[in-house]
């Protein structure tokens, strides 16, 4: 009698500690997952973490103005031949492809050539993509202290004529989350299909 209770015993104990076991791996599968982005993960990267620019219409502007939005930020210039108006359109098209929550997407785009891109330029260069994305500028000398922040590189590259110059620039993009913290890092030419599946799993 003793004997079979002593194996009922050690039968439910070998029970719990399944159990126990089953619940502790379910637990970790859960806590540790996270999304898989097809664009190169930076969350918690020490850089590039708040901006204050002046966007075409006059406001200044910092990344908690967008809470609550995935804010795309590209730099580049409006005079620029293929680069930035193809990441631009495709900015649009990724609005597009979100749908109903295309409206939680904030286009950023930032010049590096503020000489030539005024907040008139500007504003008519943003409207030919999407109203309501914002074109963003500040001061040569803020720029270059900005740049170093967010680890952009530009470089004027001098034309026939003094205002026929040319700006060699980085080609990517910072995505912000919608409580403005840097999440992704996007090369050119990734694709609109792409980083919209990003953003919808930031959404």
């Amino acid at each position: 009698m003793q004997r079979r209770n002593a194996l009922k015993s050690v039968a439910a104990y070998a029970v719990l500690v399944s159990g126990i076991a089953g619940f502790g791996l379910g637990l970790t599968a859960c806590t540790d997952s996270k999304p898989a982005f097809a664009s190169i993960d930076v969350t918690g990267a020490n850089y590039a973490k708040d901006f204050e620019l002046t966007d075409q219409n006059g406001q200044l502007r910092r990344l908690k103005d967008f809470e609550g939005k995935v804010v795309v930020m590209f730099f580049g210039y409006t005079q620029c031949p293929d680069v930035c108006p193809t990441s631009m359109l495709e900015l649009a098209e990724i609005k597009r492809l979100l749908g109903k929550d295309g409206d939680k997407l904030q286009g950023i785009f930032v010049t590096v050539d503020p000489q030539r891109d005024t907040p008139v330029v500007l504003k008519g260069y943003m409207e030919s993509f999407d109203p309501t994305f914002l074109a963003l500028y500040t001061t040569p000398e803020k720029l270059e202290v900005l740049a170093k922040d967010f680890k952009v590189y530009y470089k004027r590259v001098e034309g026939k004529t003094p205002t026929s110059y040319t700006m060699d620039h980085s080609a990517g993009s910072y995505v912000y989350d919608t409580k403005g913290n840097l999440r992704l890092f996007t090369r050119y030419g990734s694709g609109a299909q792409v980083l919209a599946a990003d953003i919808k799993q930031l959404l």
